[in-house]
Formats: structure tokens, C-alpha cells, sequence
């Protein structure tokens, strides 16, 4: 396969402005391409993650591969991402296997791109406004202290799925106003259907030519698509319906989607002034993405923080201690209020450790419209940007040791010293996600409510292996025991 320094692009080296400078990486013709796969048919398959480990290894912290006919550009390297997702952000749009995922959840504020995603978002910000969410933190609180009530001692269960169990139910009670009734379960399974589905949606080109045809995992994502829809249509007519009875707002995310309104700035399009609402098919893909990143994002997020503490008793020690001065020990204990979350910062440390090793969105991706300058590079438009908080946070030159568990590192003065984009678990730039106080807060009062009373042990007998999909999830059940806490 051959291999090159120089801009590879031989078909434009230049523009008005200039020549081109590509990133030192890999030139591979269609024909080695292929070859490429076929060798690896014989081979011990690498995933994304240890490939992009790998590159710069190999070539630096921006690297320029020519693959398929396409350029692909890695980037490890946190100014650069910067310029990526803030300064140079208009000249973005987002990468295709992101776009791809508008066939799965539409156009929420994931996929859509501007001026749609600007307008979706100033609808959307009230239902995420500060003190909105700190209204679903005694709902958070409860949920957990149910999951821990639900907890047998000296008996292996998969905290992979408890998590999942508790996130949902935090989801359907924030999101909906409900308990986890059959509506949620169906919502829960399709979703999950359809994330089975996501490497074929991306890996297959031109795949929305084919949506309609007999194949079966297609036909699979076509029934459980509809599904889904009808399902979350359903809920969001009786909310409507509620709303138009006079019923009060009952405080969660999905009456507030419906009830938040904007001014409409384009006067050819409201001569009138008047304010404008989503549509149902706007509210319904925000309801799927709200879902999806309130769902599956922390619950990863917490099943492997339980994983790190198990292996971590120093960590664990300091956050109990935390936990009993808060919230006090044996009768006089309590659970966590919204009060307390301020005083839980080692328990917020944790997390975001936990995050760092295991971020839950773990790559992101962006192609250029125009062309852009990294560094010394110049960059042509139509490549495709792939940048990992998987492998930005493991960068050693910014976390020493990276793969050692310090919740130390997330303290105020280690936090300022050290680049922003080293560390973005909930995205950046104007694009950042609209729910990050809320994962925040419902991870926090989430470990807090379960650590206070139980202390959990790994039971597996190799460390779990992470299974990069659209999050990043443990591969296989993630079995622990529970100790209680005296």
C-alpha cells in the first residue's frame, strides 16, 4: 500500500489562493483499498478505535488519508479542534455518517444543520433552562433510590443493563411525565433495533437508494422506524390534547418542547411578526434524540464509573467520605437534594473522570464546504474531519499516565490548565449539547443516591471491552456484585 508525505490530491493542488498542504498519511487507490479489506478478511479485524489510535502513532496529531477515492483527516490535537468546531465552524457541515443518522432519528438537533439547527435550538433552550432541570432532580433522586432498593446483596447482576433500567427511567419520567409503562419499553426496544442497525446505515454507500427495497436488515429498520413513530406521535397528540383541555404543564421536557415558541425573523416568511412552535414532525425528532442522548449517553457513562470505582479503592474511599459528610452516615443519613449538589465535587470528579476514560460519545466528524487552515496545512473542501474525545482525553501529553484513574485532574486549577478541547465529552462550539447541566446533574445525584449505600464489586474475570457503536457501551454484560455500606 503505498504511503506519501506530500498532498495527495493530485487532481487539484491549488486554487486562487494558493497550493494545498495536506497532512503527512496514506495514499491508497481504490485498488489497494480493496486489496486492504480482503487482507483483512484473514486477519484479526482492527476496530475504529485502535485505528485511530494507531495513526498518530505513526504520522502525528493531524494525519491526511486518501481512501476510497475520499480524504479523510485526523485530528488529535485540541487548537485544532477548536478551529474546527468555533472559529472555522461555518466552513463545516456535519460528516456523513452523521447525516446518515437523520434516516434514524430525523432532523433534531444532532443532525440538522443550519440555519434549521439555530432555530431548533432557541425553541428548544427553555426546556433545558437551569432552573427547568433542576425541577427533575428529586425525580432523579427517587429513580435511583428505587434502583437501589431493587439491589440484592451478594448476588452478580449486569450493571450494564441496571444503568439502562435507571436511565430510562429517569428519561421517561423528565421526558414524558410517566412511569416506564409499555409505551417507554416499545420506545426503549426500537431505538435499540434500530442502533443494531447504525454500522449498516453507515458503512453502506448510498444506502438511502435502497431503503425501500426488500432487504432484510433494511425491512428490519423500516418496521422498527414506523414503530417508533407511531409510538412517540401518539404521546406527543396527548400532550397536545392536554395542553388544549387546560391542563397545567406537569413540568417535563416534552410539554415544554410543545409549549416554547420563538419570534420568526425571516418577515418574508411571517409578514406578521407573530411567534412560531416545532411542528409534531419537529417535536418527534427532538423527542428521539432527547431520548437517545438522555438514554443511552449516561447510562454508559454511569456503568462505567461503578466498573472504575470497583477497580479504584482509593477513589471509591474519598468519594464515600464525601458522600457521608454530605448526606451523613447510619440513621441520621439522607438522600441527596438539588441543595446538595454544589458540595459533591469529588462525586462530580469522578464522573468526569469516568467520562474521560470512557466517553460515552466517544468521535465526532465534520466536512469542510471551503477550504480551511490547520497549523500549517491547507486543507481543500470535501474532506472529512474525524476527531475522538476517546482519543483526545488519552493524550498523554495533557493527562500524565493517562490510562491511570485520578479524579484529581478534574479539579478547578487542573481543569484551567489545561486546553478547553482537550476534554469535550458533551461536544463544543455552537453545536454543543443543549442537555450537558442535565446529564451532569442526573449522573452526580445518581451515583451519589447508590454509592451512599452500596459499594460494588467487578465479578467478570477480564476487564470489560468497549464496543464503539454511536456510544460507547461495554461489549458484553458488565456483571458486579453489591456490598452494603454500614
Amino acid at each position: 500500500m503505498a504511503t506519501t508525505q506530500t498532498p495527495i490530491d493530485a487532481a487539484a493542488q491549488t486554487d486562487e489562493a494558493g497550493p494545498w498542504r495536506l497532512p503527512p498519511g496514506r495514499n491508497s487507490s481504490v485498488l489497494s483499498s480493496l486489496l486492504h479489506y480482503v487482507r483483512r478478511l484473514w486477519r484479526k479485524p482492527v476496530g475504529p478505535i485502535q485505528h485511530f489510535e494507531q495513526l498518530p502513532r505513526t504520522y502525528g496529531n493531524i494525519v491526511h488519508l486518501r481512501f476510497m477515492g475520499k480524504s479523510f483527516i485526523f485530528v488529535n490535537d485540541p487548537d485544532c479542534i477548536r478551529e474546527i468546531l468555533v472559529t472555522q465552524a461555518a466552513s463545516f457541515v456535519k460528516e456523513r455518517t452523521v447525516r446518515r443518522f437523520k434516516i434514524l432519528v430525523g432532523e433534531g438537533l444532532i443532525t440538522s444543520e443550519e440555519p434549521l439547527h439555530m432555530r431548533q435550538r432557541r425553541i428548544a433552550a427553555p426546556a433545558f433552562h437551569r432552573q427547568r432541570i433542576a425541577a427533575y432532580a428529586d425525580k432523579i433522586v427517587g429513580s435511583a433510590a428505587a434502583a437501589g432498593e431493587r439491589i440484592a446483596p451478594a448476588k452478580p447482576f449486569d450493571m450494564a443493563a441496571a444503568s439502562m433500567e435507571l436511565s430510562l427511567e429517569i428519561v421517561a419520567r423528565t421526558l414524558f411525565d410517566t412511569e416506564v409503562d409499555a409505551d417507554i419499553r416499545r420506545i426503549q426496544d426500537e431505538v435499540n433495533a434500530i442502533m443494531d442497525l447504525y454500522n449498516l446505515f453507515v458503512a453502506v454507500p448510498r444506502i438511502e437508494w435502497f431503503l425501500r427495497l426488500p432487504i432484510p436488515g433494511v425491512m428490519k429498520f423500516r418496521r422498527s422506524k414506523a414503530r417508533l413513530d407511531a409510538v412517540v406521535d401518539r404521546l406527543i397528540r396527548e400532550h397536545r390534547a392536554a395542553t388544549t383541555r387546560g391542563q397545567a404543564d406537569n413540568g417535563d421536557l416534552l410539554s415544554m418542547l410543545l409549549s416554547s415558541r420563538i419570534e420568526v425573523l425571516d418577515a418574508s416568511r411571517n409578514p406578521t411578526g407573530e411567534s412560531e412552535s416545532m411542528s409534531d414532525t419537529q417535536v418527534r425528532d427532538e423527542v428521539l434524540t432527547i431520548f437517545l442522548a438522555g438514554f443511552e449517553t449516561v447510562a454508559n457513562g454511569l456503568t462505567w464509573t461503578w466498573y472504575l470505582l470497583s477497580q479504584n479503592p482509593e477513589a471509591e474511599s474519598r468519594l464515600h467520605a464525601e458522600l457521608d459528610e454530605v448526606l451523613g452516615t447510619g440513621d441520621a443519613r439522607r438522600l441527596p437534594t438539588l441543595a446538595d449538589y454544589p458540595a459533591l465535587r469529588y462525586t462530580e470528579q469522578v464522573f468526569a473522570e469516568s467520562m474521560r476514560l470512557y466517553p460515552p460519545a466517544w468521535a465526532m466528524g465534520r466536512m469542510n464546504t471551503s477550504p480551511v487552515t490547520l497549523g500549517p496545512y491547507r486543507i481543500p473542501p470535501g474532506a472529512t474531519f474525524l476527531f475522538g474525545q476517546y482519543l483526545m482525553s488519552r493524550n498523554e501529553e495533557y493527562f500524565p499516565d493517562p490510562l491511570r484513574f485520578d479524579p484529581d485532574r478534574f479539579t478547578p486549577e487542573a481543569k484551567a490548565a489545561r486546553p478547553k478541547f482537550t476534554y469535550f465529552p458533551f461536544g463544543g462550539g455552537s453545536r454543543q449539547c443543549i442537555g450537558e447541566s442535565f446529564a451532569w446533574m442526573e449522573g452526580v445525584l445518581a451515583i451519589a443516591t447508590l454509592a451512599q449505600r452500596w459499594r460494588f464489586r467487578y465479578a467478570d474475570p477480564t476487564p470489560p471491552v468497549p464496543q464503539p457503536r454511536v456510544t460507547l457501551r461495554p461489549r458484553d454484560p458488565l456483571h458486579m456484585i453489591a456490598e452494603a455500606r454500614t
